[in-house]
């Protein structure tokens, strides 16, 4: 993990107002910034941007947060990777892992030969974007594929000459030691050559928009088809997608991302307006790639050739999410007619059509799991349903999304005609519970809401968060049993106390991300569309953050010492809580006032 004091750090360095405003034009509104917020539509800004609490919220769809969530939600990167972008620009360098701490020397040798690298590649990128410019056999096969200048452009499409070693023709001298790490060229028997010779060439960006690696498809029918880099220090086809960086736009106006097997079906689709593609790199969608897609929007959909290898492909896809389901995001999956492929349907039947299917004839997740695992079963059986709970069992127990786990295990039990509690114990597992436990880190935003009246102890959470110098104003004894609400306070008022130097609003957020309350806090800011709580801090806001506190802690001991009579009526109390119920009794309330 990351220390806290490094996050801390990074937020005091990090002006919340400069990284936002290089992707959303911010315009001065009172001691705030406004803009119209990137994560809905709207035509009245209602994104504000907070300088002196370093923190964005928005009024109208309730999207929050701090620099890192910015740059997580706007990149759709990742915690790690978002500290890493902002610590970069902050010329920060970011703590190791306790064990694998790297000498300033060695850090620096390694940062040297990432920077060769990325020089590298952009240096061959450039060298096949000349070459295609140059070549007409080449931008005859585009043409004839449909491609436009445009489009080619857009994704930086280039050419590597028919010949051994094309880029000799642009590195000096060649084979360079970065050639070779990089994957461009390969050494074997003491000689070296191009990895790739008469191919379109797609090149493969990162989030940051450099490029990592290439993907080279063949002008004819030669074998293969498709050619990959390797996996470099800078490229890992396992954690990467192509044409993520180039869909990003796109995926944020379609608010959904669609997956497809080809370079080649990417531009094509993008060449008709489909814009929100990415394909998989010359393997199948890893756990890691749906983590990716699951950052970027709520909505995902595969695309799969309708052959038993796009049906493998598909249900490998499936079996590498489960692990990774989270509430509030949707898996689609479609599977074309046979013979075509997403670049010949869209082709032959346009764009409406294709995303007509897309949209209404694909099948979510849970429909695709059900018909996959009972197509060759007889559910009439005995036998037939108990094969399906042998099979479905290892998958579901995979899950941890816990809504949807607990309604995909109630479906299977529907469809064997078990009931839960039964089915739960031949599952390996406990009955189910009452209540579905919270989940943790993450909610979806809703952008279309009901505005939703928060219960003082919510609100008391909101002005914490916009105001965490109230924290000295929190006192919550050990002794009285805390509900999700008041427990969330007396933590966040914990890290505040505990910090070294004054915590802004943003470092209380990052501080509560890896702790069972973010969700809370996440539902509580989304909820209402008050600017008063995010905008006070003045003396009379302190007093109504002291008097909320009183009130809470008032009704707080009279709840306690009402479950205290109840239990010496109907049980009887034990000797410390007859001294609990006794001082409870004997304590005055807070400010005078009950």
């Amino acid at each position: 993990m990351i220390p806290s004091e490094f996050i801390d750090e990074l937020l005091a360095k990090t002006d919340i107002v400069d990284i936002i405003d290089e992707s959303v034009p911010l315009k001065k509104g009172g001691a705030n910034y406004m803009a119209c917020c990137p994560f809905h539509k709207e035509k009245t800004p209602s994104f504000s941007v907070s300088p002196s609490k370093q923190f964005y919220h928005c009024f109208g769809c309730g999207a929050h947060g701090t620099a890192i969530g910015f740059v997580m939600e706007y990149q759709g990167l990742g915690f790690t990777e978002a500290v890493q972008y902002l610590a970069d620009r902050a010329g920060m360098v970011v703590p190791q892992q306790k064990g694998r701490q790297e000498s300033p020397e060695a850090r620096a040798r390694r940062k040297q030969r990432q920077q060769t690298l990325e020089e590298t590649t952009a240096q061959a990128a450039a060298f096949y974007t000349r070459e295609l410019a140059a070549n007409e056999t080449a931008k005859g096969y585009l043409k004839k594929r449909g491609l436009s200048d445009e489009v080619a452009a857009h994704y930086g499409l280039g050419y590597a000459p028919d010949s051994w070693r094309p880029l000799a023709q642009s590195f000096a001298p060649y084979p360079s030691e970065a050639l070779v790490n990089s994957g461009m060229v390969i050494e074997k028997d003491g000689s070296h050559y191009d990895r790739f010779r008469h191919r379109i060439m797609f090149p493969i960006r990162n989030s940051s928009g450099q490029v990592i690696g290439f993907g080279g498809r063949v002008l004819d029918d030669s074998k293969p088809k498709y050619l990959n880099s390797p996996d470099t220090p800078l490229f890992d086809k396992g954690k990467n997608l192509y044409g993520l960086y180039e869909a990003r736009a796109a995926v944020k106006e379609a608010g959904r991302i669609l997956v497809v097997e080809g370079y080649m079906d990417v531009v094509a689709l993008a060449q008709f307006g489909i814009g929100y593609c990415v394909a998989a790199l010359g393997t199948a969608t890893t756990a890691e790639h749906v983590k990716i897609l699951m950052r970027q929007t709520d909505s995902i959909y595969f695309c799969f050739d309708g052959d038993a290898a796009g049906r493998k492909a598909a249900w490998r896809a499936l079996e590498n999410a489960l692990p990774q389901l989270k509430d509030g995001k949707s898996l689609h999956f479609l599977f074309l007619p046979e013979g075509h492929d997403p670049d010949s349907y869209v082709r032959e039947h346009g764009r409406e059509r294709f995303e007509d299917m897309l949209l209404h004839q694909s099948k979510p997740l849970s429909a695709y799991f059900w018909d996959a695992l009972t197509a060759k079963l007889d559910l009439r059986s005995q036998e037939g349903k108990a094969e399906l709970v042998k099979t479905a069992t290892p998958l579901l127990t995979q899950i941890t999304a816990p809504a949807l786990a607990f309604l995909l295990k109630q479906e299977l039990s529907n469809l064997v005609g078990i009931d839960p509690a039964n089915l739960a114990y031949l599952m390996g597992q406990e009955a189910p519970k009452r209540h579905i436990a919270q989940q943790r880190y993450t909610l979806p935003r809703q952008t279309f809401r009901q505005p939703q009246m928060l219960s003082l102890a919510q609100q008391q959470i909101r002005r914490l968060l916009i105001n965490p110098q109230w924290a000295t104003y929190i006192d919550l004894p050990d002794h009285l049993e805390l509900d999700t609400d008041l427990a969330c306070l007396s933590v966040m008022a914990t890290h505040v106390r505990r910090s070294r130097s004054p915590l802004s609003s943003a470092g209380l957020m990052e501080a509560m991300r890896n702790t069972p309350y973010y969700g809370n806090i996440s539902r509580i800011m989304q909820s209402g569309t008050d600017s008063a709580h995010f905008e006070g801090d003045g003396e009379s806001d302190a007093l109504d953050f002291q008097s909320g506190m009183q009130k809470l802690m008032n009704a707080l001991k009279t709840q306690q010492v009402e479950a205290l009579k109840r239990k010496r009526i109907e049980h009887g109390l034990s000797d410390d809580e007859t001294k609990l119920l006794l001082e409870l009794l004997r304590r005055p309330p807070a400010n005078g006032t009950i």
